[in-house]
């Protein structure tokens, strides 16, 4: 009786399973770009209004935050770039984090887990801006990289706050909607 012990299995193809790394890449990169709001429904024009009160203008920031974070993940992200594109060191470092946030954020299949912890995506995505904003800090560009970070909240969160959030579903499928209270609920 022959045992063999410690053998690791191999694939008797290597080109065969880069085209399926690729298509699982690709896979994940449609897959995390569909949890994403249509940015239809971002730029719904007709969804805009004036909060009535400090704490309704709270409320919608809050809602519309978790609702369209990873659209407000790509909006200053996007910004950030803008600004880099004066500073080459700058850029590379930007596209080295770009491939970082696609890996650990924006194309991840599984939760993060990270010494038996599971990490939620608002800790991973805090994290990566916390680290984007550190690492380009050392290439030069501070003052670039700090108006284009105050440029990016700004906008986020006038967004968030003129944006209604009557329209908005927080689980699809069973089709229950954020609504400010005394709002009636849409089923």
């Amino acid at each position: 009786m022959t045992t063999t012990y410690g053998t690791i299995p191999t694939s008797s193809s290597p080109p065969q399973t880069n085209l399926e790394f690729i298509s699982r890449a690709k896979e994940r990169f449609k897959a995390g770009l569909g949890t994403r709001r249509p940015w239809k429904l971002l730029f719904n024009f007709r969804s805009f209004n004036l909060p009535t009160s400090l704490s309704d203008a709270i409320t919608r920031i809050k809602t519309n935050i978790s609702y369209f974070q990873m659209n407000y993940a790509i909006i200053l992200l996007a910004i950030l770039l803008f600004s880099l594109l004066w500073h080459p060191i700058s850029l590379i470092v930007y596209l080295v984090l770009i491939a970082a946030w696609l890996f650990l954020y924006f194309l991840r299949d599984e939760p993060l887990v990270i010494f038996g912890r599971l990490i939620s995506d608002r800790v991973v995505l805090i994290l990566m801006l916390i680290l984007t904003v550190v690492l380009l800090l050392f290439t030069g560009a501070v003052l670039n990289i700090l108006v284009a970070v105050l440029v990016g909240v700004v906008v986020v969160l006038l967004h968030a706050a003129f944006r209604n959030t009557h329209d908005l579903f927080l689980d699809e499928e069973e089709g229950v909607s954020f609504s400010p209270p005394g709002a009636a609920t849409v089923s």
